[in-house]
């Protein structure tokens, strides 16, 4: 049985549709009843648990042979990295009273660094948390999603300007497709590999972009031109709160970007391998637009 924790987010729901499609059986995990209906009726066993609450998490993970886990983002949390911490705190404690013995988690680029990465910093407590485990352990590091800049889409559109906080606007940074990593962590679960240490597999999609190359293909996008522009640091926080991000997450963010404009944010030199996602910019983001 392969439980998939976060089985309604991206990366989740393309992991489960692989998995089914070779005919494993899974365990969707969900935080909402309503949710249910759907994995049931793709074939999935679903099993209802909270990330605060190991009792459920400990169920949801008994009798597993692996479970696939991601990290709570809590974007409107008072203190959101003590949160996330804290809930990840209780599901290390769960995975290791259901005894899962062997676990991939949903990382991040640049969470080897212990300090100065901002959101990140909650996935390399992720990993330190899960390493003292009795577990055979992959730890799945994502670069930064590309469905991230479907949110700039409309003001794009109504004013042909694409704002980014990636400095300078020539700087190549690795990006990847959410449904990628899901299919890449799909391949990994299946395939059959142990270790003596934790397995570090870096995943980004066929190239890197610059925000010019984002701010062409948002303009194909919309139907107009769209024309990059650094985004003044003195507006990183007040832009990220008037979206509806939390102080504590937004300052989180900012710290994050600091860390990516100086260049900290990368697969980890000497370190696991990099397998690449199929899904280039233009088209994730056009897709999730489509979708809506």
């Amino acid at each position: 049985m392969f439980a998939i924790l976060g089985a309604t987010g991206k990366v989740g729901r393309a992991t489960i549709r692989m998995l089914l499609a070779h005919g494993y059986p899974v365990r969707a995990i969900v935080r909402d009843v309503a949710k249910a209906a759907e994995f049931k009726a793709a074939g999935c066993e679903v099993v209802v648990a909270h990330l605060g609450d190991k009792a459920s998490l400990e169920a949801a993970f008994a009798g597993t042979v692996v479970a696939q886990v991601i990290c709570p983002v809590l974007a409107r949390s008072d203190d959101a990295f003590a949160e996330m911490t804290g809930a990840i705190d209780t599901l290390a404690e769960a995975l290791a009273a259901a005894h899962a013995p062997s676990i991939m988690a949903i990382s991040d680029y640049g969470a080897e660094l212990p300090e100065g990465t901002g959101v990140t910093r909650v996935f390399h407590h992720l990993e330190k948390r899960l390493r003292v485990l009795d577990a055979a352990l992959t730890f799945l590091r994502s670069a930064e999603h590309m469905q991230n800049v479907a949110r700039f889409a409309g003001y794009a559109a109504e004013t042909g300007t694409f704002p980014t906080m990636h400095h300078p606007l020539t700087k190549l940074y690795p990006t990847v497709s959410a449904d990628d990593v899901g299919v890449i962590a799909a391949e990994l679960l299946m395939e059959t590999r142990a270790s003596a240490h934790p397995r570090v597999v870096h995943v980004e999609g066929p190239c890197r972009y610059t925000p010019l190359d984002v701010a062409e293909a948002l303009g194909s996008i919309v139907g107009r031109e769209v024309v990059a522009r650094e985004l003044p640091r003195s507006e990183w926080l007040p832009s990220l709160k008037r979206a509806g991000i939390g102080d504590s997450y937004a300052q989180l963010v900012v710290e994050l970007y600091d860390a990516h404009n100086a260049g900290r944010i990368d697969a980890e030199a000497g370190r696991g391998e990099v397998r690449r996602g199929t899904t280039k910019l233009r088209d994730a983001v056009a897709g999730l637009l489509k979708s809506r």
